[in-house]
């Protein structure tokens, strides 16, 4: 019976069943894991995504320089045509009375202002002319310019926001910078671990093939002992049990290999038909971990530090500005410049007149309820949890990079040993087949050199996948390439092209 559903089973899948001579890899695609972290990280939709999450960053930057720079307007108001009923009272009656409006006014002007960062201030220099045409009765126009005039703003006690815009923004943007190199960090680990997982996943399927093979050779020597009486049926029926077992996992693993194909198709950009064989380099480098070393890199290129810093600032800046918005709020505005009026246009810049105006304007809380006080303490707590969190954040970073560096070192010699171990299991194995074909090995023999055999070359596998993920999450927290002693280096200016 078993053997009769073996036979139907491979009628059914003959796909699984491997041809002498043909290439295994078929008409799939050779690539080594460099080739496949470089078109990860040209293609992959992480890797667009963190392009546009910079450029967007960029351009937040370059709006807040530009927020501080000078700005030069034109503004005005043309061809302001008015015909209406206005209401106006008598100053010296009271008598309410409406009067007809028939004009039409025109005006333009041009105004350059600046932002005065260390005071929260902003002064504004401006030029413009206006025309007043009535019409009806009173026909006629009238001229009014301003050639210059100089204003000046200035808030008192109150929260200055560029002051601290000028602390955080900048921090902001080289956080961007080193966010988008770390994420392209984590595009290289992505395509590690998927490429390894495509490898591991077409060994299994290796090894399901190569066993059935195996199995069903052993199954046909066992055959014949059976007739001399040097293997039990019980024995015999294992082999055939363990022979259908590999057939039925050949299918299965021939499944896995089409899910991590895929898997790793769509972060490299390829559709589900193509087909990649990876290539197992067995080479590791020579790099042995300092963890000093590895956490002053961390500190300085990482955005991990960056983070924690703009979290305290922004905790300082809410407690400043619930400070400023409890107490008292003074303004001083002044305006100084030249002006006239008259109904010929060249008369408008004869005579000017001068023009001073200057006032405080204040606001002084009396009760309020204890509001602005809450809040300044709420402030104040909330500022409290971000330092402790800051502080517990870097206790759990070193920890991290404590652990990360003890992975990578140990890995290398866990990578030597699996390799011996698996030379060892696969050299027995062939030992233990050539005595069970002599007779001298029973089934449980073959059987559990086979199983040791499977598990040695898994877990060689395994070892190298876990040196290069261990490498590369060191990269990523440190954005240092090892290999060659030199900090990960982007030239932001083509991405922004």
């Amino acid at each position: 019976m078993i053997r009769a559903a073996v036979i139907l089973l491979l009628l059914f899948f003959p796909s699984v069943m491997p041809l002498s001579g043909q290439d295994r890899s078929g008409g799939a695609t050779r690539m080594t894991l460099d080739e496949a972290i470089s078109k990860a990280r040209e293609s992959s939709v992480s890797a667009l995504s963190a392009k546009a999450s910079f450029v967007s960053s960029y351009w937040a930057y370059r709006s807040y320089q530009a927020s501080r720079l000078p700005s030069l307007n034109l503004y005005g108001n043309l061809a302001s045509f008015d015909r209406s009923l206005r209401q106006l009272q008598n100053y010296e009656t009271g008598e309410l009375v409406y009067t007809s409006n028939y004009n039409m006014q025109n005006s333009i002007g041009l105004a350059i202002s600046q932002i005065v960062a260390f005071t929260g201030g902003r002064v504004s220099l401006y030029s413009d002319l206006s025309r007043i045409d009535e019409f009806g009765s009173g026909l006629g126009n009238t001229w009014y310019a301003q050639p210059v005039t100089f204003t000046y703003e200035q808030p008192i006690f109150a929260y200055n926001q560029f002051k601290w815009d000028k602390k955080i923004s900048p921090k902001e943007y080289e956080r961007a910078r080193r966010a988008y190199i770390e994420t392209m960090e984590q595009v290289t680990i992505d395509a590690a671990r998927y490429y390894f997982e495509l490898l591991l996943a077409k060994r299994n399927h290796d090894i399901s093939c190569s066993n059935y093979r195996n199995t069903s050779q052993m199954h046909a020597v066992a055959g014949e002992r059976l007739k001399l009486g040097s293997v039990t049926r019980d024995e015999y029926l294992q082999l055939e049990l363990r022979m259908l077992n590999d057939s039925i996992s050949m299918n299965e693993t021939m499944i896995k290999v089409k899910e991590a194909q895929m898997v790793l198709n769509s972060l490299l950009g390829y559709d589900e038909k193509f087909e990649i064989e990876p290539v197992l380099e067995g080479n590791l480098p020579n790099v042995w971990m300092d963890y000093d070393m590895v956490m002053e890199k961390s500190l300085e290129n990482s955005s991990f530090l960056l983070e924690n810093e703009i979290k305290t600032l922004n905790a300082e800046s809410d407690v400043a500005r619930a400070k400023a918005d409890r107490g008292a709020s003074l303004s001083f505005n002044a305006k100084f410049g030249l002006s006239n009026s008259d109904a010929a246009f060249r008369e408008t810049y004869r005579h000017l007149l001068d023009q001073e105006v200057v006032g405080i304007t204040f606001s002084i809380p009396i009760f309020d309820w204890g509001l602005g006080k809450g809040r300044v303490k709420e402030a104040k707590a909330k500022a409290e949890v971000v330092k402790a969190e800051v502080e517990q954040a870097m206790n759990d970073y070193r920890r991290t990079v404590f652990t990360a560096v003890g992975q990578f070192n140990n890995q290398k010699q866990q990578c030597v040993a699996s390799e011996r171990a698996a030379s060892i299991a696969e050299e027995r194995y062939g030992l233990m087949m050539e005595k069970f074909r002599n007779g001298t090995a029973s089934v449980t023999d073959l059987n559990t050199a086979q199983s040791e055999n499977d598990e040695a070359a898994i877990r060689y596998l395994t070892d190298i996948s876990n040196f290069w993920n261990y490498y590369f999450e060191l990269r990523k927290l440190t954005l240092h390439d090892f290999m060659t002693d030199s900090d990960i280096e982007v030239d932001f200016r083509e991405l922004l092209e």
